[in-house]
């Protein structure tokens, strides 16, 4: 059974899931991506930015082995131990701002835009597990730093894993993996959302809903403007591939016992099982709940969340 990207079902409060997008970066904001076509890729024209990065924030660009210009934030010091930030579904680098601006006093930080979103370029194709594994392989290849600790949030938790199925762990130090599940047991419950009468709203309605429904606590009006128009920038076509990737739930758990870095799983109270199991069958990994914050947990507590990521780098993983 191919594993569905759970958290859609919840989030999108009962819509009908009309398709997937991507964002535009901090700095600029980009048109919405046409269908997904196989071999050509296409990159969104840009327009007048609407906010600059901070001064100390750079943009950096690698191609990928299939030929595609993907975008990553660098801050921090380059020879201090590298944290490496994967987001999620449709969503931009700069999300990780609380982050960045945390955590690149002490370290060498970096925030990936996965293919089809953020600045990188849109691809045609590869909005897949295999492919978008290879991509944060080869982004953490390219950084040529010694072994990093990868921080992924829902989606990026898949990505993250799929990129050890490509390309093992001896680049890692660590894992940090931030709400959704894992493939360990016990599955995610799925559990009917009344649909609302009346038509599906469209694409655009569907994601402005989506992106506040990341949030329990109340975020800026032109924070979630800016951010729901970074998710419109991934291919609808795309969008609906990333939300049902075609692999079961084991390969997820796989990679995650194959790997014997030091890992924290923070989550919400629907993933406590799959993290006591975690805690009790795989060796150097901790677990944090967060019960009273959205998916984007990081955003809403952002405090906390740092140091909680702090404390694990410094007593599990640069001891």
């Amino acid at each position: 059974m191919r594993h569905t990207f759970f958290l859609a079902s919840s989030l999108l409060l009962g819509l009908t899931v009309v398709g997937l997008s991507a964002q535009p970066s901090l700095a600029r904001l980009r048109t919405t991506a046409s269908p997904v076509r196989p071999h050509h890729t296409r990159t969104a024209p840009p327009v007048e930015p609407t906010l600059a990065l901070p001064a100390d924030v750079t943009d950096h660009f690698f191609l990928s082995s299939d030929g595609v210009r993907l975008h990553y934030l660098e801050a921090g010091p380059p020879s201090a131990h590298t944290l490496v930030f994967v987001p999620g579904w449709t969503m931009p680098a700069w999300i990780w701002m609380p982050q960045i601006m945390a955590f690149s006093r002490s370290y060498h930080v970096v925030a990936f835009d996965p293919r089809g979103q953020g600045d990188s370029a849109v691809p045609e194709g590869g909005y897949e597990p295999v492919r978008r594994g290879r991509d944060v392989a080869e982004l953490i290849a390219h950084l040529d730093s010694p072994p990093v600790v990868v921080i992924g949030w829902s989606l990026g938790v898949l990505d993250t894993l799929a990129s050890i199925h490509v390309a093992g762990d001896h680049r890692l130090a660590g894992l940090v993996l931030v709400d959704n599940s894992v493939g360990e047991e016990p599955p995610p419950s799925y559990q009917p959302v009344p649909r609302r009468a009346g038509p599906a709203p469209n694409h655009a309605a569907a994601m402005k809903q989506f992106v506040r429904a990341m949030f329990h606590h109340p975020q800026p009006p032109l924070y979630l403007d800016r951010l729901t128009q970074a998710a419109l920038h991934t291919p609808e076509a795309a969008s609906r591939l990333l939300l049902a990737y075609p692999e079961p739930r084991s390969y997820w758990r796989d990679a995650i016992y194959a790997t014997k870095v030091p890992l924290l799983y923070v989550i919400r109270p629907r993933w406590v099982a799959q993290g006591e199991n975690l805690v009790r069958n795989r060796p150097d990994t901790q677990m944090d709940i967060f019960s009273d914050a959205g998916h984007a947990l990081f955003v809403d507590e952002p405090v906390r969340f740092n140091n909680v990521t702090e404390r694990f780098l410094e007593r599990f993983v640069w001891r």
